[in-house]
């Protein structure tokens, strides 16, 4: 029987008429995401040694977070047509089935489609528990459940490269991927009996498919750079990727079901400045947890657990200094954006300046800036933004700030993976490609992040 609480909003409100086993699926799905970038960045030194994939390394990031764009912006929509239990429970499978195929894999090739299928897996399965949350969750638990979704990521921060490190250095890698795909299998089963069936129908929600085609082959464009192993051609793939993300940008503009709000593609907005912003940092630090860990086993001697929980000091910081500005108000706000940008940049410089040498004092100070920047200014980002749109835009708003963080981070590891092979890394890990890799990976993408100040400033330059 169900136990009743007084509805006042409390952790016991939360866990009460029956809400305790949804809850905990719902944290247990979100989970399999968050830790999924972090336990495979640690493990990937050991899958391209295994597999021959050093060219790849960006791809294994880049392909599951493409997928988690896709999936992402049609959750909603395949919730409604095909009842939230049928819907997560397919998504969590389909999750499942892309890691026994990374798993048991072969070659590089078989394990990146299942990477790509992860992440739409994944994508789907935490859209799918946000929708749960708004139906199954009261308003007065909201953010109660939100702040525990929260610590569910801080949790993967710390768990992921733990994980992945006590694999990598036994030897063992692939049981990573067996490991999660019984962990999705579990949320399946749970929520086709936990979930309720929902009404099948078809609503006349529509997804913005030519947007996400154009995101898609943006993408791509840029990691198959990784492949061309020759400046012009390389230069020229990822000028296609970027000319096709801009023409995303003004189709949307002109397209009745949109991904981004109205004004997103003038600087001269506060919606588009900002989401730049986003767009523009995420891109640029991304070199940092794809090749950190690869470059600090080879540089530093590092074990695979210990150069997984350097990188994760970049979450690590991205959390804490969040929680501490969280409460700022008046003028703050706008300083704390500023302050941010500068400050992840700062991030991205002093990381071409250490890892080159090894420094894991230097790596540490590089990742703590480079997550400092983000805990700083992204939570003000993203209420400045939506504090400039009309109430009818907020909700295109929120996805779309997802949208664009998913999308930096897909083109941030594919133009990494693009330097890195354009300086040997493709080739095999030794010390000469680590250091390489380890400049240029970071000068190259420097401007990227400078520009992003430049956003952040346009940002912040009248009230929102």
């Amino acid at each position: 029987m169900a136990v009743t609480t007084k509805a006042d909003g409390s952790w016991g409100d939360v866990m009460a008429d029956g809400r305790l086993p949804r809850f905990i699926l719902i944290c247990l799905g979100v989970w399999i995401s968050a830790a999924d970038s972090l336990v495979t960045a640690t493990i990937m030194p050991s899958v391209g040694a295994d597999l021959g994939g050093y060219a790849y390394f960006g791809w294994a990031t880049a392909g599951f977070l493409l997928g988690s764009v896709v999936a992402g912006a049609s959750s909603g929509l395949l919730a409604l047509r095909f009842g939230l239990r049928r819907a997560t429970a397919a998504a969590a499978l389909l999750y499942a089935v892309g890691c026994a195929l990374s798993a048991a894999g072969p070659d590089i090739w078989s394990f990146l489609v299942g990477r790509l299928l992860q992440g739409m897996g994944g994508g789907w399965v935490v859209g799918f528990c946000s929708v749960a949350i708004g139906l199954l969750f009261p308003d007065r638990l909201l953010p109660r459940v939100y702040a525990a979704i929260t610590a569910v990521w801080g949790v993967a921060s710390l768990l992921g490269p733990m994980i992945g490190g006590i694999f990598a250095d036994l030897g063992a890698w692939r049981g990573v991927f067996w490991l999660f795909a019984i962990q999705a299998l579990g949320v399946a089963w749970a929520a086709f009996v936990m979930l309720p069936r929902g009404d099948q129908n078809e609503a006349d929600s529509r997804v913005a498919w030519p947007q996400l085609a154009l995101i898609a082959a943006g993408v791509s464009a840029i990691g198959l750079a990784d492949m061309a192993h020759d400046f012009a051609r390389s230069a020229a793939l990822i000028g296609l990727g970027i000319a096709l993300l801009a023409a995303m940008i003004w189709v949307d503009g002109r397209s009745s079901v949109r991904l981004l709000p109205k004004g997103s593609g003038s600087l001269k907005t506060i919606a588009g400045a900002g989401l730049a912003t986003m767009f523009l940092l995420t891109t640029a630090s991304m070199g940092f947890s794809i090749y950190g860990p690869a470059i600090l086993q080879t540089l530093a001697g590092f074990s695979a657990l210990a150069a997984g929980y350097v990188i994760a000091g970049e979450a690590a910081a991205w959390t804490v200094l969040g929680l501490i500005v969280a409460h700022l108000t008046g003028a703050w706000p706008v300083r704390m954006i500023r302050l941010g940008a500068v400050v992840a940049t700062l991030g991205v410089l002093f990381s071409a300046l250490v890892f080159p040498s090894g420094s894991v004092g230097g790596v540490i100070v590089a990742g703590l800036f480079l997550g400092g920047g983000f805990g700083l200014s992204w939570a003000f980002m993203s209420q400045r933004i939506l504090a400039a749109l009309p109430l009818e835009e907020r909700a295109i708003g929120a996805a779309a700030m997802t949208t664009v963080r998913l999308t930096g981070a897909a083109v941030g590891a594919a133009a990494a993976g693009a330097v890195a092979n354009l300086v040997g890394f493709s080739e095999g890990l030794s010390e000469a490609t680590a250091k390489a890799a380890g400049l240029w990976v970071f000068i190259s993408i420097l401007p990227v992040a400078m520009l992003g100040v430049w956003t952040a400033w346009r940002l912040t330059a009248r009230p929102a």
